[in-house]
């Protein structure tokens, strides 16, 4: 399981805000910069159009260099980035930056179209293409983040099968884009 740095964090979840793409765009052009091969997705539920989420944006890249990364620790630190390595997750190094309850993105960087890319990302379009379940997980985030205020295991916990039933969708929706050539 993944290790949650600053569980005692405030749980906040607001509606979607226009202002989450633009600032995913501004760290985008940032970042690559320092990682010119990559590719540098947007992903979790700030990415999804309408969808409640917590104020951070995720943000996935994609590299052919993997073990480079560890190099480029200190362009990162000056960049605001704090890094945790694996952090729980074998072939990631995660990235945050901001601090406590001023947490405003996370990297994840992974080797070129592994699985954990290709979960972020089906999960990120099915959530896009299907309403009623975007609507149902920001609903479900929304209830938990009121029940478990100052307490993100709880809320993470409380998500955590649902999103694990909604991966699985995903999955194999992407899959089924895939084969018919979308």
């Amino acid at each position: 399981m993944e290790e949650f740095q600053g569980l005692m964090r405030e749980v906040k979840v607001v509606p979607h805000q226009a202002v989450w793409k633009e600032t995913f765009e501004k760290e985008k052009r940032i970042l690559t910069n320092l990682l010119p091969d990559a590719a540098i997705h947007h992903i979790g539920s700030t990415s999804v159009p309408g969808l409640a989420a917590k104020p951070i944006i995720d943000i996935l890249i994609e590299v052919p260099d993997f073990e480079g990364v560890d190099y480029l620790t200190d362009e990162f630190n000056q960049l605001d980035f704090v890094g945790k390595g694996e952090n729980g997750i074998t072939n990631r190094r995660y990235f945050y930056k901001g601090e406590g309850n001023e947490r405003a993105v996370h990297l994840h960087i992974f080797p070129y179209g592994i699985h954990h890319v290709i979960r972020h990302i089906a999960f990120r379009d099915y959530l896009r293409e299907h309403d009623g379940e975007a609507r149902r997980y920001g609903e479900l985030k929304s209830m938990l983040a009121k029940k478990f205020p100052q307490d993100m295991e709880g809320y993470i916990q409380g998500k955590d099968q649902f999103v694990k039933d909604l991966e699985k969708k995903a999955l194999s929706w992407h899959e089924n884009y895939k084969r018919a050539g979308k």
